[in-house]
């Protein structure tokens, strides 16, 4: 069984970049932080034979869902609404435009689209994570693409 470590260092970009699709960039590290606590402590238990990204998401999976309950709950006391979102952790190079046709998506086609497009996993493996089949992860996926396609554009940037 490799290092955790070396584990962090193979999955954690891959790992970061789904809890930013989906979460956004405000409470990804939090989240990503939390996988991978939670990840070490069940280490010693894997199968050695275990596909380490999956296993990775699926626990990156159940740490966003804890986040958005969390934020669902929270409280915010402001006396003014901000006129625009703020940057506070966003990465030099993080797309706002992309973030919010991401945001737009619903959270299947935004979680299988995440999923499959940033770590490579395979819909069925998807399907476990998320519930329902590989054919629908597959359909939410390409609804997801074709949404993104239709409300991003990438020309002019």
């Amino acid at each position: 069984m490799k290092p955790f470590e070396q584990v962090v260092a193979e999955h954690g970009p891959a790992v970061l970049r789904v809890c930013r699709a989906v979460l956004g960039p405000a409470d990804a590290e939090d989240a990503w932080s939390d996988t991978f606590l939670a990840a070490l402590r069940a280490y010693p238990e894997l199968d050695e034979n275990a596909n380490v990204e999956a296993w990775l998401v699926t626990i990156a999976h159940r740490k966003a869902i804890d986040v958005l309950r969390r934020a669902a709950r929270r409280a915010i006391p402001t006396d003014r609404v901000p006129e625009r979102p703020s940057g506070t952790g966003r990465p030099d190079d993080w797309d706002g435009d992309l973030w919010r046709a991401l945001a737009a998506l619903p959270p299947k086609q935004r979680a299988a689209v995440a999923y499959h497009y940033l770590t490579g996993l395979p819909y069925a493996e998807i399907a476990a994570i998320t519930g329902g089949s590989a054919d629908a992860a597959r359909r939410a996926a390409a609804d997801g693409m074709k949404a993104l396609r239709k409300n991003y554009s990438v020309e002019g940037r």
